[in-house]
């Protein structure tokens, strides 16, 4: 062959094999590196995967009444990133490409404002909503979590659009678990409230695992809040095949949202309408039953109270601000906050007297104690004379208790009451218990009076429950309680047991003995003596506590507490009381804001919850209502009414404490609610603006 010849052989030879070379680099490109891309850009169909929230768990009564649990909600909501991709395909069909230049300009809620809600119209499911609130949700969430457009559906909307919901891609109807509180305000502090799932809380293993993301409800207040973990049932998740406009082909698989645990209190539901019906005779005020074998709470209540199911699933603007300004502080729970105790800390000053070897003094009374240039003054002016324990407490004898606590010392006085609970949180399981304080503990020493001295002047006042002194309801519940038991401190307790649906019993019902004063160094005598003062206290002439009796079964201790109410000279009026006095089964206190006295304000409430209670014992089943919830007022309580009170007891009834007894001390009285309690703020319901209220364009549907 001639070289010219073999030359263009060879050359093109050469042309073929770079060509060859070339499209098989192009393959390798497309079919390989690239088909990831290519891949997603074929319409076909793609599974997701959806987290459903877990179905928060019932609150019983301690006989199995359920207080709390879950109903079934129809929501509508919109996955946003398929509500704008389904109106990109439609002007890409109907405008073509040119019209989806500027989409990511386009507002999420304009789209659907023009793309959705007139075909919700058309069903009669469209609703006002707050469109600059979806916008804000699709920037920071885009399609992982739903936006909620209504909650408020019926059962027959919601099988209604369960029938057409492939008509609308990114639209969908879901059932949802809903809090709901059977009995209205009923134990509202004790049960508390819950708040929805705040989106910001999606860790990025969640971003990743799930594409479509809603979160837990949360208690906030109550049992609700420090029984959270067990209350909330385990996540569901459901996956779903879609094509591509989004519709739904099936559903691939579904793990059901599991069932919280069951929470069973200690309260006794009917017992707990009897308190509250009862204390709703006065403005302000808050009461505690107890059972003072366990240390479990009967009863526990607050007034003024709210209704929890207000705050389910969110709670109005208007109905928030009036429960945040209200100066009664309806959400507060009163029983677990700070009031001066008065008269009622002449219990835990007998108690360290017996234990310091002062049970059997004998004291002389001549109607004032002076501590140099002051005088603190009995309630009664002219003495009670000389009087031993028993007939201190019967009286409520202020110089008997002073004298006695300036025996015993300062810290004697301070290590006993902290023996009994005082001055530190109880523990029991609701959030926000304040501790109280008592001269010479570290809130008084750092916060209160900094670098200051107990005196003997602040030591006697210690003793009577004035100036430097706060508990709670709670806390003297328990006190009273280790004296009717005889010496035992049990820690109170709300709860009775957890019990998950599958792993059973998760807490169990123990009682939990912190301290057992017998073996503290107390005689069972001296404390038998302590007893029995407050028996004459409620049943012997001339003891303070006689309005609080019924029969002889009760035995009780007054307290009238000179404080400041919102800045007005006001009393904290107390009743503790046990019953029956040989084998008890019942402590009751009652405190209230603005009482005129302990004997006259709280005593006849203790008597009308504790014939409730005997009645009951005896076989009258209480009543349990749904209750309305009380707003309370200010206005100050002279006397409570018994309904058969006689001359008798009128003869028989000395007033005793005034709250005045300390006016005279230089030193202000402190103020035994310093701070109102921080009130978790709820989920508050978004009213329509502008751009939601606005009537979408109406679809005209050609036939």
């Amino acid at each position: 062959m001639e070289p010219r010849y073999r030359l263009r052989l060879y050359l093109l030879t050469a042309l073929i094999l770079v060509g060859f070379g070339s499209l098989l680099s192009r393959l390798y490109h497309y079919q390989i590196e690239d088909r990831s891309k290519f891949l997603k850009q074929v319409p076909s169909n793609y599974t997701v995967t959806i987290r459903e929230p877990g179905i928060r768990g019932d609150i019983t009564d301690r006989n199995g009444v359920i207080l709390a649990e879950n109903k079934r909600n129809y929501e509508v909501v919109f996955n946003l990133d398929e509500i704008r991709a389904d109106y990109k395909r439609h002007l890409i069909e109907t405008e073509g490409k040119d019209a989806v230049k500027d989409f990511r300009k386009i507002k999420t809620s304009w789209i659907v404002n023009e793309w959705v809600r007139p075909k919700l119209a058309l069903h009669k499911l469209d609703k006002k909503y707050r469109a600059s609130a979806l916008d804000t949700h699709y920037i920071t969430h885009t399609g992982l979590v739903p936006f909620t457009f209504r909650n408020d559906l019926t059962y027959d909307q919601f099988a209604y659009f369960a029938e057409h919901n492939l008509e609308l891609p990114g639209v969908d109807v879901r059932v949802r678990p809903r809090r709901e509180y059977l009995y209205g305000s009923l134990a509202s502090h004790v049960l508390g409230y819950v708040k929805q799932w705040e989106k910001g809380s999606i860790s990025p293993e969640e971003k990743r695992k799930f594409k479509h993301y809603t979160g837990d409800s949360s208690g906030i207040a109550g049992v609700e809040s420090t029984m959270n973990s067990y209350l909330t049932g385990a996540e569901g998740i459901k996956t779903l095949l879609k094509n591509e406009k989004g519709e739904v082909l099936q559903m691939v698989d579904y793990i059901k949202p599991d069932v919280g645990s069951r929470v069973e209190l200690t309260i006794d539901a009917r017992i707990q309408c009897l308190v509250e019906n009862t204390l709703r005779r006065v403005g302000r005020a808050a009461a505690v039953v107890m059972d003072p074998n366990t240390g479990e709470v009967l009863a526990m209540a607050s007034v003024p109270d709210f209704t929890p199911s207000y705050f389910v699933p969110s709670i109005d603007p208007d109905a928030w601000e009036n429960y945040r300004t209200n100066r009664a502080h309806p959400l507060v729970n009163k029983a677990i906050n700070n009031f001066t105790p008065g008269s009622t800390f002449k219990l835990p000053c007998a108690i360290a007297a017996a234990m310091h070897g002062h049970a059997h003094d004998q004291v002389n009374c001549p109607g004032y104690v002076p501590y140099g240039n002051i005088q603190i003054r009995c309630w009664k002016r002219a003495g009670h004379g000389v009087l031993g324990l028993e007939e201190s407490i019967q009286r409520s004898c202020n110089c008997y208790f002073m004298r006695v606590a300036n025996e015993i010392g300062s810290k004697n006085m301070l290590n006993s009451y902290q023996l009994l609970g005082l001055g530190m949180k109880t523990g029991i399981e609701l959030p926000s218990e304040s501790p109280g304080f008592i001269p010479g503990n570290r809130f008084w020493r750092t916060e209160m009076r900094p670098g200051a001295s107990v005196t003997p002047a602040i030591t006697g006042m210690m003793s009577i429950g004035q100036s430097d002194s706060a508990a709670s309801p709670l806390q003297m519940a328990a006190v009273v309680s280790t004296i009717a038991n005889r010496g035992r401190y049990f820690k109170p307790r709300i709860v009775k047991r957890v019990i998950h649906p599958s792993n059973g019993v998760l807490v169990q019902n123990r009682p939990n003995l912190k301290v057992n004063l017998l073996q503290e160094g107390l005689k069972a005598e001296d404390l038998e003596s302590i007893r029995k003062g407050m028996w004459m206290a409620a049943n012997e002439q001339g003891g303070t506590a006689r309005r609080a009796a019924y029969e002889d079964k009760v035995s009780a201790k007054t307290g009238t507490a000179q404080t400041n109410d919102m800045g007005i000279k006001s009393n904290d009026a107390w009743t503790v009381a046990f019953a029956p006095y040989d084998q008890p089964k019942y402590v009751v206190v009652v405190a209230v804001k603005r009482g005129s006295s302990g004997g006259a304000v709280a005593g006849p409430l203790v008597h009308l919850i504790l014939r409730g209670l005997f009645a009951s014992d005896e076989g009258l089943k209480l009543p349990l209502v749904k209750m309305k919830e009380f707003e309370g007022d200010f206005i100050v309580r002279e006397k409570i009414e018994l309904p058969d009170e006689g001359g008798l007891i009128d003869l028989a009834y000395e007033d005793g404490e005034t709250g005045d007894e300390v006016s005279n001390i230089p030193m202000a009285p402190a103020v035994a609610e310093p701070a109102t309690p921080l009130i978790p703020k709820p989920t508050i319901s978004q009213e329509a603006d502008a751009e939601g209220s606005r009537t979408p364009k109406a679809i005209i549907v050609e036939e």
